[in-house]
This record gives structure tokens, C-alpha cells and sequence, in this order.
């Protein structure tokens, strides 16, 4: 039987049956949040129309983790169903479900072309944080199998990749073409058509690697507090938001709308009974694509992760912040100030981290990086008062064109 184009019937719908639906919804989200006895969100009346939702106040992640330090672990907002605890950088506290696809990662998937004739190897992270869980919930919905491989021992992965004959990756999109290099050096022919990646940008000349390789490889954009945001299709004209979140772009620090086109911030209200987040600021930057994607599919486009509102970024699929950044400083009297640059070095994502010091001994700080950066990087000394004075503690110097 052939595969169905669309997940589902909502891909599809009109706007007028889209927005009817999004402003019920809504409506329900607010509800509950109304009726949970120790929320810490603000009282907010029903929405007449989807465009009352802007009047809303805005969710930063600032706030939310003050609030989860009063009332942990969530902060007051009403969670059901509660399956996992999940930790981010912050710490920011986060549920898991386990009901059918939770995080919504089967639209996605489906949108890649995994279905149940595929074995997913699947290289995300499942300690603390949520991605690998996020990604085999997706797998499970569009009925893969999943072998649950995280991260690192790339010899075992190639290994395993072979013998159960892995037909789909999913995970960053640089360590695929690490998996494929050693597949290469070992010898070992692979079967892997199909990839799912995100966690960091898939550069044009990386998916034109895999695609020279046979493969096809589509980004989606999700985040842990609210599962899958927006995702490519076949099309690959931007990134089709997902149906279970409404999208506005806004001002960096506002809640105001910008005009279409225009590039501003991501809030997202997810439509997830279980975690009701409303208008929530991911700091993250894009702007909306007019018109409708030529896949069919009727939901409006953006254009995908265009960097962040501050200086955070992600460097090899994790958020670098510049609090991190702060904190390493602290640890050491001696360094005074500390800069870290993000780079590329081929298809592979690399880490700088440039500290003003008066030690000379390079490697001493190599536990303290991984510990409060959460990633392994080249360490630069320099005298004190000789790094640029131009207010940047993290500086991306990737290109995403």
C-alpha cells in the first residue's frame, strides 16, 4: 500500500477551520490554567478571536525558571499525565508524556519518509535531556523501529548501523556524516536513505553531502519545553509550522507582531493539554515565508532558526549561554574575562574558548569548560584586558547562507 502524503487531515484544513480550531484550543489552554490552584501564570479572560492573543503577556524562560525555584518543579503550571522529569541548561525543568506522539515529532518523521519498514538509529541524547525520548516517541508514531543508540562510540554505532541493517538516522546533523566517515574507513557499507535531524542548522553544503550520498536529510525545529515547532517537507521552501502550536513573531523583548517577512523572535502557545504553555518566548529568531508550501500542506511557513535574540547559541546540538559562560569565569580567580566563539571546521561544528588569565597552563581549565559549557573545546590564553572590549561573551562566526 503506498504511503499516504499527509500525517493527517489537519495538514490540509483551511484557515478558517485552522484558526477556529487553534482559538478553541486556546481557550481550553487557558482553562486550565485557570483552574490549577497554584499556578504562577497571570489571569487571562477568553479569547473572542485568534487575534486576542497578542494582548497576552509574553512566557520568558527567565521567568520560568524563577517560578520553578518557588515551586518546583514546574512552577505553578498545571502538568497531567506526567511520564518524565527532564533537566535543560538553566536548570529549567521540563515533563515528558508517553502518551501517542507527545512531542509530535511523527508529523515530521512522516514528512521525511519513515514509516514501518524503517529501523531508526536514533543519536540523540536520552540522560537529562529530552531529544532522544522526543524523536523515538516520533519513530513509535509513524511505526519505525528504534534502535536507541545516544551519542559518541561512533565504531559501536557503524557496527550496529550494519548488522540490524538501519534504514533512517536521527539526530544532529553533523554526527550523521561522522557515522558515514567511520562506515567508510571501516569498510561497511550502510543502508541509511533517510535522515531527521535538528538540534543545530543543516548547512546547505552538509545536506548536499548526504544527498551526493544518497540520502535524504530534512531538519525540524523543536525545542524541549515544547516539542516539535516546525518542520521541513519535501518542498524544502522553509519549514511548515507544526498543528499543534500557533506561532507569532515578535519584536525581540515585546510581544508585539512584526510585519510578514520581517525577522523577529518565535512565541509559541503550544496546544499540548498536558504542559499548557502560552505565548512562550524561546528567544530564538525567524521570520514568516508568505504563501503556502507547493508540498500541499496549508499551515504557514517560516523560514527556519535564523540565530537568537541574545547571545546564546548552540554549538554541536547544545545551547551555549552566556550565564555558562559567566559561571566558568567565576571558577577561576585568576581568569578575568572569558569569550567563546562558535566555527566550523569542514561539516563539523567547533568550540573557542578565549580566556583573559595570567596562567599559562591551558589544560587546567578543560574540566571546568566541560563542566559549566557541558562541551569539550580548544582553549586560547590570553594577557588580561587583550580581548575585544565590544560586549560579546559567545560570538557565532558560522555562516548559514
Amino acid at each position: 500500500m503506498a504511503a499516504k502524503t499527509f500525517y493527517d487531515d489537519l495538514e490540509t484544513r483551511s484557515a478558517d477551520a485552522r484558526a477556529a480550531g487553534q482559538l478553541d484550543a486556546v481557550n481550553a489552554q487557558i482553562a486550565r490554567v485557570a483552574a490549577a490552584a497554584d499556578s504562577c501564570l497571570p489571569e487571562v479572560g477568553t479569547l473572542k478571536d485568534m487575534s486576542d492573543l497578542r494582548t497576552l503577556p509574553v512566557l520568558r524562560k527567565s521567568d520560568l525558571a524563577k517560578w520553578q525555584a518557588e515551586k518546583p518543579p514546574f512552577g505553578g503550571i498545571p502538568v497531567s499525565n506526567l511520564a518524565h522529569v527532564f533537566q535543560s541548561p538553566g536548570p529549567i525543568y521540563e515533563p515528558g508524556g508517553i502518551s501517542h506522539d507527545w512531542w509530535r515529532m511523527g508529523r515530521f518523521l512522516h514528512a521525511v519518509g519513515f514509516g514501518p519498514d524503517d529501523i531508526v538509529q536514533n543519536c540523540f541524547g536520552y540522560h537529562l535531556t529530552p531529544a532522544g525520548m522526543i524523536f523515538e516517541s516520533g519513530a513509535r508514531a509513524v511505526g519505525a523501529a528504534v534502535l536507541p543508540a545516544g551519542t559518541g562510540q561512533t565504531e559501536l554505532q557503524v557496527t550496529a548501523a550494519r548488522d540490524i541493517g538501519t534504514t533512517a538516522y536521527a539526530g544532529t546533523p553533523d554526527y550523521l556524516k561522522v557515522i558515514l566517515d567511520k562506515a567508510e574507513e571501516m569498510g561497511v557499507t550502510l543502508k541509511i536513505s533517510k535522515a531527521a535531524v535538528g538540534g543545530g542548522a543543516l548547512f546547505p553544503s552538509l545536506r548536499q553531502e548526504y544527498a551526493d550520498r544518497g540520502i535524504t536529510c530534512m531538519q525540524s525545529y523543536a525545542t524541549a519545553d515544547l516539542g516539535n515547532i516546525a518542520y521541513e517537507t519535501p518542498a524544502l521552501e522553509g519549514m511548515v509550522v507544526d498543528e499543534g502550536v500557533i506561532v507569532e513573531i515578535v519584536t525581540p523583548g515585546t510581544g508585539d507582531p512584526v510585519p510578514e517577512g520581517e525577522v523577529g523572535e518565535v512565541i509559541v502557545t503550544s496546544l499540548n493539554p498536558d504542559y499548557p504553555l502560552i505565548r512562550f518566548a524561546t528567544g530564538d529568531m525567524s521570520a514568516i515565508l508568505s504563501g503556502q508550501s507547493p508540498c500541499g500542506r496549508t499551515n504557514m511557513r517560516i523560514k527556519g532558526w535564523m540565530g537568537r535574540a541574545d547571545q546564546t547559541t548552540k554549538i554541536k546540538g547544545m545551547f551555549v549561554r552566556p550565564e555558562q559562560v559567566a559561571s566558568l569565569v567565576a571558577k577561576h580567580p585568576e581568569v578575568t574575562r572569558a569569550r567563546v566563539i562558535a566555527g566550523r571546521d569542514g561539516e563539523q561544528d567547533t568550540m573557542l574558548v578565549q580566556l583573559e588569565t595570567t596562567s599559562d597552563h591551558a589544560e587546567a581549565y578543560a574540566s571546568s569548560i566541560l563542566e559549566t559549557l557541558k562541551l569539550k573545546g580548544t582553549v586560547e590564553l590570553h594577557a588580561p584586558e587583550s580581548l575585544p572590549k565590544d560586549g560579546l561573551v559567545i560570538e557565532d562566526q558560522r555562516t548559514y547562507d
